[in-house]
C-alpha cells in the first residue's frame, strides 16, 4: 500500500492544520481493513506514535496530543485525516501516517512538515 501525506505547513501557534493521508492505489479490500496510525518525529527526537484509528472506526492517542488531535478516515476516498488544534510549538515535527494490515503488512508515507512558531 503505497501512502502520501500532505496538509503539513507554517502555522501561529493555537492554529489548527488537517493533515490527509491518502492510500493511492489501493483497493477498498485492501484498505478498510487496515490500521491507520499517524506519527511524528520532532528534531533529535525519536519518532513517536500519536494518534491511531482501527477498521471499526475506534481511536486512542498519546497523551501529548489528546483533546487537541483527532483523527478520522474516510474508507471510500481510501483516507485518513488528522485534525491539529491548538496546535503548540513543542508539535513542530514531520509527521507521517502508517498503514497495518494483517494481509498486507505495514507501509508509511513520505512525511509531511509542520512548523508552529511562538
Amino acid at each position: 500500500v503505497q501512502l502520501q501525506a500532505s496538509g503539513g505547513g507554517l502555522v501561529q501557534a493555537g492554529g489548527s492544520l488537517r493533515l490527509s493521508c491518502v492510500a493511492s492505489r489501493a483497493i477498498s479490500s485492501t484498505f478498510n481493513p487496515g490500521t491507520m496510525t499517524w506519527h511524528r518525529q520532532a528534531p533529535g527526537k525519536e519518532r513517536e506514535l500519536i494518534a491511531t484509528i482501527t477498521p471499526t472506526g475506534a481511536t486512542d492517542y498519546a497523551d501529548s496530543v489528546k483533546g487537541r488531535f483527532t483523527i478520522s478516515r474516510d474508507n471510500a476516498k481510501k483516507r485518513a485525516y488528522l485534525q491539529v488544534n491548538s496546535l503548540k510549538p513543542e508539535d513542530t515535527a514531520v509527521y507521517y501516517c502508517n498503514f497495518q494490515s494483517r494481509m498486507n503488512g505495514e507501509s508509511w508515507g513520505q512525511g509531511t512538515l509542520v512548523t508552529v512558531s511562538s
